[in-house]
């Protein structure tokens, strides 16, 4: 058969962030692929330099819109660490406990994109009802669903008060039993394992030869994660597993953040039980010494890195920030082949897709 190449985006129903893939087929089969970026460039690292520390916390916290919160994490702590400032153990577990509850309506989210791609519409919504139970409590103790601005430098400006406490409460204890009960539904659907299993496996050589970090790593055996690995307070204080799987398949990606979204859960719940008493911020200097610093946290999709300059001003000398998604995007095109044309969605739903915090 002769070679068809189709283009999918940079504008498909397919997908929802611009990024154009062009894809060689022959017949039914997939026999290879690439990808186009640069369609949402929007120099933030560039715009960094022209605002001064506190202004960028609003700039940083629109690289992504998915996860905002540790963006900003992140980047707060690469200035507190300049500054050689440390911030009170409240404030450092209210950003943990919003990072917690980011990588779970993060998960429900891609897990929701990739039912509603495979035709199981009642396991989408299903899935996107649980994620509005976060982003609701996420609104309540913020203010704002998509970007919360609890973080600022030196701390945080949200504190957790009985009101929230009670609401965390009673919305983990409910989604905890909801997201087991869709796991076991998961689990058991024929059509959920017949579009997954066996498609598009990752070797873990192939994982480390692309740099793929996150729930794609791990589902193929690579027993990483930043959070323990090398832990931003308090995740040092904090006892949590790992989960990892070895088929490197489109099911087993499903699985590992299925049961990462039950772990975080369960995490939530340590951190409110052992959640400090006193202040939630301390007051910090508007010019930073000079000096470079390497910050990484646990993002929802993997190692986030920021690394910021100072030239002693008001205003950052340099700051570059390497997302988790473009090394996951680097392996697409090794995944677009000897595959069915029906798993092209597949595919690219696995890679979580968040083409605004890749492209920046």
């Amino acid at each position: 058969m002769n070679k068809i190449s189709i283009p999918i985006g940079p504008q498909h129903p397919l997908i929802k962030e611009p990024i154009s893939f062009i894809i060689d087929i022959s017949g039914e089969r997939v026999i290879g692929g690439e990808i186009r970026l640069g369609y949402v460039h929007r120099g933030i690292e560039k715009l960094a330099q022209s605002r001064n520390y506190i202004q960028n916390l609003h700039l940083i916290e629109r690289v992504c819109g998915i996860c905002s919160h540790i963006h900003t994490t992140a980047y707060c702590y690469a200035v507190e660490k300049l500054l050689k400032v440390e911030i009170p153990q409240r404030a450092q577990y209210i950003r943990a406990l919003m990072c917690e509850l980011e990588r779970i309506h993060s998960h429900l989210l891609w897990l929701g994109i990739l039912a509603k791609h495979i035709g199981l519409e009642t396991v989408f919504m299903h899935t996107w009802h649980d994620r509005e139970m976060v982003l609701d409590v996420m609104e309540e103790i913020s203010g704002g669903r998509v970007t919360h601005a609890v973080n600022k430098i030196g701390g945080v400006r949200c504190d957790i008060i009985p009101k929230h406490h009670m609401l965390l409460d009673e919305t983990l204890t409910k989604l905890k039993i909801q997201v087991e009960s869709l796991r076991e539904v998961m689990i058991n659907e024929p059509s959920l394992k017949a579009r997954t299993k066996g498609v598009a496996p990752i070797t873990p050589e192939q994982i480390k030869a692309f740099c793929v970090v996150g729930p794609i790593a791990r589902a193929s055996g690579v027993d990483i994660d930043l959070r323990r690995d090398d832990p931003l307070p308090p995740y040092n204080q904090l006892s949590f597993s790992v989960v990892t799987h070895q088929d490197g398949d489109a099911w087993a990606r499903t699985i590992v953040r299925v049961d990462e979204v039950i772990e975080s859960i369960n995490l939530c719940a340590k951190i409110l039980n052992n959640l400090p008493a006193g202040e939630i911020e301390v007051r910090t200097k508007r010019s930073v010494p000079t000096g470079e610093v390497i910050v990484r946290a646990e993002a929802p999709r993997g190692e986030l890195f920021y690394y910021l300059r100072s030239n002693g001003t008001e205003i950052p000398a340099r700051l570059k920030i390497r997302t988790p998604t473009l090394p996951a995007l680097s392996i697409v095109p090794t995944q677009l082949s000897s595959i069915h044309v029906a798993d092209i969605p597949v595919i690219l739903a696995g890679v979580d897709l968040c083409i605004a915090c890749a492209d920046r």
